[in-house]
């Protein structure tokens, strides 16, 4: 239950920094308002909306960090307890594969020996010229 919090929580802190981050004027921005670009008249002040979305950016991004970390610890803590059991749909029902081969009588056993592994061809000493056709 805590889990599904968090990752709701998660969600909409994520949501809310993106909102912020694209409200907020870019640094080429700062230099039009210097010349009377109108920012005086706004609710915040001229630097007010500025700090606060500078402000709240700061705090949401601290928020998500923690909300990461709190996620990470608890999936940690009860993946090591083996409470956190996931569905895994058609793979759970997959039969585990025994540890030791079974011998299979019908089966002839591979050959042991030299005979067995292929030998490797080597390289020749030296590699013939080839002519080329030259004009």
């Amino acid at each position: 239950m805590l889990l599904y919090v968090l990752n709701i929580l998660f969600v909409l802190v994520a949501i809310a920094m993106v909102a912020l981050i694209l409200m907020q004027r870019g640094s080429g921005a700062a230099a039009g308002s210097g010349f009377g670009g109108g920012a005086s008249a706004t609710v915040f002040g001229a630097r007010g909306s500025a700090s606060f979305l500078t402000k709240a950016t700061k705090w949401l991004a601290i928020a998500f960090f923690a909300i990461t970390l709190a996620m990470a610890w608890f999936a940690t803590r009860s993946a090591s307890q083996g409470q956190l059991q996931q569905d895994m749909g058609i793979m759970g029902s997959v039969p585990t594969v025994p540890q030791t081969p079974v011998a299979d009588p019908a089966v002839p056993a591979a050959p042991v020996g030299e005979a067995s592994v292929p030998a490797v061809p080597e390289a020749p000493a030296e590699v013939p010229e080839q002519e080329t056709g030259s004009n």
